[in-house]
């Protein structure tokens, strides 16, 4: 048998799993490997860990599908679930495969499946890449150009993104923030700071400097900062 494709669920509905879950055991292929009732728990599953396909509700509280598709930077082949029709079209938008209207019957997760592995089949899967982050300000999203962003501070449920043209608050804390960004271009420096480690322009011991802002290093995090930066800058 050909290796199993790991694949995971993402939606506030108990039934919802109870069907995908009961459809993917019939087929052999897939593999289930996690099963997410928020779009915080996807994100924080699939920042550690690899996943083949994502059958992804779109009406959930806090953070839709589609939302999470534009937040994290990279995510797997996605088949969206759904008992309303009206968002077909957007979704297609984020280059997901299929689009299942639920109740959700065998025979068309069968023909969702099909087209996953006709992908599969013809071009090597890649995770999609993005090169913004989306983030709620003033109740509306907006896309953060990654290279544009300096640096990230704490304000209470609230984030400070400090761009090279202006600051945003953002309403997403600094652990949601993290989850978002990419591990190789940004890093926590401190529990109030992430910083783009491209845009440091000094560092000593306990802080870095960016921009002239002075961000302080915490203890926990100096050693890998260290590491990560020693074949650049000297700390």
């Amino acid at each position: 048998m050909k290796e199993q494709k790991k694949c995971i669920i993402v939606d506030d509905e108990p039934a919802a799993h109870y069907v995908l879950a009961n459809y993917i055991k019939q087929n052999p292929q897939l593999e289930l490997v996690f099963q997410g009732y928020n779009g915080i728990e996807a994100m924080d599953y699939l920042r550690e860990n690899k996943v083949d396909l994502m059958f992804l509700d779109i009406n959930m509280p806090e953070i839709t599908g589609l939302e999470l598709l534009k937040i994290i930077p990279t995510h797997p082949k996605t088949i969206l679930t759904t008992a309303y029709s009206e968002f077909a079209l957007e979704s297609y938008d984020f280059g997901v495969i299929d689009y299942l209207l639920k109740p959700i019957y065998f025979p068309r997760f069968l023909k969702a499946i099909d087209r996953f592995f006709s992908t599969e089949n013809t071009i090597k899967q890649e995770e999609v890449t993005v090169n913004t982050v989306s983030v709620k300000v003033d109740g509306y999203f907006i896309e953060i150009e990654l290279d544009q962003l300096l640096f990230a501070q704490s304000f209470g449920n609230y984030v400070k993104l400090h761009t090279l043209k202006r600051t945003y608050l953002a309403s997403i804390t600094t652990g949601e923030l993290e989850k978002c960004l990419p591990e190789k271009n940004f890093m926590r420096i401190h529990k109030s700071y992430i910083i783009a480690l491209d845009k440091i322009d000094a560092s000593e011991k306990d802080f870095v400097i960016i921009k002239k802002e002075k961000l302080p290093i915490g203890i926990t995090y100096r050693r890998e900062l260290i590491d990560r930066l020693k074949n650049k800058i000297i700390l």
